[in-house]
């Protein structure tokens, strides 16, 4: 089945094994599966008041940017934001707004955070999703804690791992291109680089000069310069709304952008995908079409 539906089905269960295998991971679907996490203590207990008491001062990583866009082209350039170590408590000022700031802050690191840097919550989730670690044969690669505030936004990109990307609190708006976009995508070389904050505050963008040049996808899909990419005019994005007690099972190399409301927590697991047929179609199609583009 080469077509997909024009909106992100719901599950009201989570499903057996067995089944989410078959009808949802081997074809490369997405969807939102209700009361997969209802029973999570962190549902109601990660409130504000809560995470300040349990995580307070210990100082975690944050990621800093003057507009939002971390890991996203800006300038010519593929940006990564400035990572701050600070106090959580006072990354949750700024969330709270009891303390103003003009730049943007996201704890959004992805090296299995939560694990790492918040083991302190990891007691009210799970550290892994049984049905699907039992579908796919294996334990999730990491597991990533996500709070930030609604202007950090996520630029479009893919990623090698099936994901289950579940909300604690607030609203997660995800615009997606199935892997068959592919053609329609621009992808760009970019030299990297990395804000840095100057003496007076400001960022400056500083580049990674030993580091390799990296691809990535120049195009805001909200506001696409068909001018310049009349490609994307042909692709056929999909958008779901993730609320609060819902799971959105992303599968691996979908497209995905994402928004949030201000201060959303969520939890997401990452398992690496199997290198298999659906990958070996996925290279051919990038291939012929970073061929196509040189002709």
């Amino acid at each position: 089945e080469l077509g997909w539906s024009e909106s992100v089905p719901y599950l009201d269960r989570p499903p057996s094994p067995l089944e989410f295998y078959r009808e949802w991971v081997s074809p490369n679907k997405p969807c939102i599966i209700q009361n997969a996490i209802s029973h999570w203590p962190a549902l109601k207990k990660w409130t504000s008041a809560y995470l300040r008491e349990v995580v307070g001062p210990k100082v975690v990583s944050v990621a800093v940017t003057p507009n939002g866009y971390a890991d996203a082209v800006f300038q010519d350039r593929f940006v990564m934001p400035e990572e701050r170590q600070m106090p959580f408590m006072d990354f949750l000022d700024i969330v709270e707004k009891k303390v103003t700031s003009p730049n943007v802050f996201y704890v959004q690191k992805q090296c299995s955070n939560l694990t790492e840097e918040f083991p302190e919550l990891v007691c009210d989730v799970q550290p892994d999703i049984p049905w699907m670690s039992e579908a796919l044969g294996k334990k999730p690669d990491a597991v990533n804690f996500w709070l930030g505030e609604s202007a950090a936004v996520t630029s479009l990109h893919k990623d090698h791992y099936e994901n289950l990307y579940c909300v604690i609190s607030g609203e997660k708006h995800f615009l997606l291109h199935p892997p068959s976009d592919r053609p329609f995508i621009p992808y760009e070389l970019y030299q990297p680089a990395t804000y840095q904050v100057s003496e007076d505050g400001s960022f400056e963008i500083v580049d990674e000069k030993s580091a390799d040049k990296v691809p990535w996808i120049p195009l805001d899909p909200l506001n696409p310069d068909l001018e310049r990419y009349p490609e994307y005019a042909q692709a056929k994005p999909l958008q779901c709304t993730v609320k609060a007690g819902e799971m959105l099972y992303l599968p691996s190399l979908w497209f995905h952008h994402v928004q949030q409301s201000h201060g959303c927590v969520a939890v997401n697991y990452w398992y690496d995908m199997e290198y298999d047929l659906k990958y070996s179609y996925y290279q051919l199609l990038d291939g012929l079409t970073k061929a196509v583009e040189v002709l």
